[in-house]
């Protein structure tokens, strides 16, 4: 398992590379909103994601205030076949990178928040939650409020289902980001571990 995730680690920084040069380079396309809105509409993405990018899917994660450049990220890798999620193949089937930049751009522009029947808050998982999130010094890279940054995606306002099934992947060495870094976070958390965090960040306001 180790030697899988290492591999896929490498591919997925290799990836990161070539999206930052994507989306740093002199020449490229301004990001645009509106085409992106177009877009998303054409490519169907409100029937998993929602019209306003708050997911009603289970499993499916809510795409509304997301960062600009961790979206464009995930897109690349759904593009070049280095993140294999079915659901993605198609969607992203030929996007040029310019048309990756306005969908990321649309995304990010729509306001985030909780899906309209989130669960209500559970004060003892929470609080669980939040000591386990502490401990492993999750806000360093996704910032104290949990919006994100660049690479590092929002957590606050996202389906709980979505975010305990991604955090059990990273643990389980089934996923991995530009490195291996969440991969670490989750070793040794318990699956009762896990449903605190995703708990405590779904009710991040």
């Amino acid at each position: 398992m180790g030697g899988a995730t290492a591999a896929g680690g490498a591919a997925l920084l290799r990836a990161a590379a070539f999206a930052a040069a994507v989306l740093g380079a002199p020449g490229a396309v301004a990001q645009d909103a509106g085409r992106g809105a177009a877009l998303a509409e054409e490519r169907g993405c409100g029937a998993c994601h929602g019209a306003r990018g708050v997911s009603a899917v289970p499993l499916m994660p809510s795409l509304a205030g997301q960062q600009a450049d961790f979206l464009a990220l995930q897109m690349i890798l759904f593009r070049e076949g280095l993140r294999p999620v079915p659901a993605m193949a198609e969607p992203s089937r030929g996007l040029t990178d310019a048309q990756i930049l306005d969908l990321a751009a649309w995304f990010a522009s729509l306001p985030s928040g909780p899906k309209p029947d989130r669960a209500p808050r559970d004060a003892a998982l929470a609080e669980r939650g939040a000591r386990l999130s502490a401990a492993r010094n999750c806000n360093a890279c996704h910032l104290p409020g949990y919006a994100g940054r660049a690479n590092v995606p929002r957590l606050n306002h996202q389906r709980e289902d979505f975010l305990a099934h991604t955090l059990a992947e990273y643990r389980d060495g089934l996923r991995v980001g530009a490195d291996t870094q969440m991969n670490g976070v989750m070793h040794g958390l318990t699956n009762d571990d896990i449903r605190a965090i995703a708990h405590y960040l779904a009710q991040r306001e």
